[in-house]
């Protein structure tokens, strides 16, 4: 079998709320997802074995740690087939930078590997699947841009305005984990609808901690301006433009220290029309 190649997109959190403690150790959020038609790629290589495993990857993510094995393993074992894959990452998406690249990357795999594999799962089955991988892994799955509650898996599909977004990484991970564990962390926000929501009115409420204990963040937030944004727990900030002209030339302009990248908002995830073309 040859390699063939398959978009891993990433996503933006347009605003984030903490809502609520819940017994099972996470939070409650309300948060608006938006995806990007810009990410990784993952490389994947079906086998007649039952052997998983990632062949080209981050060095800094061992491959029995890679969260594209995990997601391999748990449809195998789920499934019963017998068949194998041999993954490879592309990794662009910044580890540790609140852009979702190893839910979505995770996604890729389940998704993919369940048409190749011919287990014919349909996505609530999958979506089962990819929760006890990672929180994020359900947007990516069912591939829409989407209003979402609950840890983040409870999703309804939104159209939003097809913006650009100037992306920058002010070249820190931050650790999801440990941002929510903070004390500081407001953990009481009001709920809100969907219907009555306002992007302009929303916020991050990890944002105050992410500022506090990652000084190069606060950075890139204030050199970004009015309408910078952090996505998820960082440390990827983020700010809007109607054009992706207007984009660039903020992007130019971006300090040497920093990384950046301009992508488009998209509605639904590029995997969709990959897949489409798969008899």
């Amino acid at each position: 079998m040859t390699v063939r190649w398959w978009p891993a997109p990433a996503k933006l959190n347009l605003f984030l709320h903490v809502t609520g403690r819940r017994a099972d150790g996470f939070h409650n959020l309300q948060t608006m997802f938006q995806l990007l038609d810009w990410g990784d790629e993952i490389g994947i290589e079906v086998s007649d074995d039952a052997r998983i495993e990632r062949v080209a990857g981050p060095a800094a993510i061992a491959p029995e740690d890679d969260l594209t094995v995990r997601a391999a393993r748990a449809l195998q074992k789920a499934t019963g087939v017998r068949r194998g894959a041999r993954i490879r990452v592309r990794k662009r998406i910044p580890l540790g930078g609140g852009l979702g690249g190893g839910s979505s990357d995770a996604a890729t795999v389940l998704r993919v590997l369940n048409k190749l594999w011919g287990t014919h799962l349909t996505m609530p089955d999958l979506n089962l699947i990819g929760t006890t991988i990672g929180s994020d892994v359900p947007v990516f799955l069912y591939g829409s841009s989407a209003w979402a509650e609950g840890r983040g898996e409870l999703l309804t599909p939104m159209e939003l305005p097809e913006a650009w977004y100037l992306i920058v990484h002010p070249g820190v991970a931050v650790g999801t984990a440990g941002i929510f564990q903070a004390p500081e962390l407001t953990r009481n926000s009001p709920l809100v609808t969907m219907r009555a929501v306002s992007l302009a009115e929303g916020r991050n409420d990890c944002e105050p901690v992410v500022r506090s204990r990652f000084p190069e963040v606060a950075a890139a937030l204030d050199w970004l301006g009015p309408g910078a944004r952090l996505s998820g727990t960082g440390s990827c900030v983020f700010v809007a433009f109607d054009e992706a002209a207007a984009a660039e030339r903020v992007a130019a302009r971006v300090p040497d220290e920093w990384t950046s990248f301009v992508a488009r908002g998209v509605n639904q995830s590029p995997l969709d029309a990959a897949l489409a073309i798969i008899a």
